[in-house]
């Protein structure tokens, strides 16, 4: 795992400002989701990602689906989801993703998933099969696809895209003077190339990244300048939490007053939507998204 320097101030980022207090997850919906969820063999990012939202979310009836396994060939420094050798492919995976949408009564769904850099097609076709199974057992679910960046395979993308997702979704992440310790398999520009491929090919496309690593707001900005001269459509800006003591520490927590300017100066720039605050993460409110 890479790490960088503890900041000066470590004792008092461990103890976590007021506007970051969630209740712990609960509610006869979560519990049912989550039987379901287990009955079904199938992962949710709001867990493993360890989603401060998760409460909320479960129990509005929405979740965000991981498919292709739990286990990520990358090792990011800010990411919960166990790094390893991932299993082999389930291609009842789609249908049983399918069966649960249907059964949660899913009106938008979200799919991500880990990376499957081992595979030729980066997982692609388990993508694409989804979002059809998806659509055939549930035609009235919008689909947003929160993809990894295949390697920059645009074969794989387009497999993705071929299959009518209703907004892609692909991370940004971090200013890319981070990417080494954020994201060190990752390249800013790789990301880049994706999201403007996506937009491309007529996609409502969407991003989101974390603050609180060491990043500057004027590396904020000039990330947001860099996604809307490719025309983004969303972006989703939330407070980095460090979710592990083998992953990145926090370098600062960021007041909700910056949380405002960032939506402020992201509006200004020519987003559509902008999604900021310190609990966002990129599937918040993802349903009020779809109708751009």
């Amino acid at each position: 795992m890479h790490k960088i320097d503890r900041p000066d101030d470590f004792q008092d980022l461990q103890r976590k400002p007021y506007w970051l207090k969630v209740k712990a997850p609960g509610g006869v919906n979560f519990s049912n989701i989550r039987k379901m969820m287990r009955s079904k063999s199938l992962h949710t990012v709001c867990e493993e990602a360890h989603c401060p939202n998760i409460n909320e979310c479960w129990n509005n009836g929405t979740a965000t689906f991981l498919i292709l396994g739990d286990i990520c060939t990358r090792s990011c420094g800010f990411c919960a989801i166990k790094t390893g050798r991932p299993s082999e492919l389930d291609w009842n995976e789609p249908k049983r993703v399918a069966e649960s949408v249907m059964r949660m009564g899913v009106k938008h769904a979200v799919i991500t998933s880990v990376n499957r850099d081992e595979l030729n097609d980066g997982g692609s076709a388990i993508w694409a099969e989804t979002i059809k199974a998806i659509k055939e057992l549930c035609p009235n679910t919008t689909i947003e696809v929160l993809i990894p960046d295949f390697k920059g395979d645009i074969e794989a993308l387009h497999r993705v895209i071929d299959a009518k997702p209703d907004v892609l979704n692909h991370n940004i992440e971090t200013v890319p003077r981070l990417y080494p310790k954020v994201r060190p398999q990752a390249k800013y520009l790789r990301s880049l190339d994706i999201l403007k491929e996506s937009k491309h090919l007529g996609m409502k496309t969407k991003t989101g990244m974390m603050v609180g690593l060491g990043e500057t707001k004027q590396e904020v900005f000039q990330v947001m300048d860099d996604l809307i001269a490719i025309n983004i459509d969303i972006i989703t800006i939330g407070q980095y939490l460090q979710p592990t003591n083998q992953h990145l520490p926090v370098a600062r927590y960021v007041h909700p007053d910056e949380f405002d300017e960032y939506r402020k100066v992201g509006l200004q720039k020519g987003f559509k939507i902008v999604e900021s605050g310190p609990l966002v993460r990129s599937s918040y409110h993802a349903e009020k998204h779809i109708n751009l």
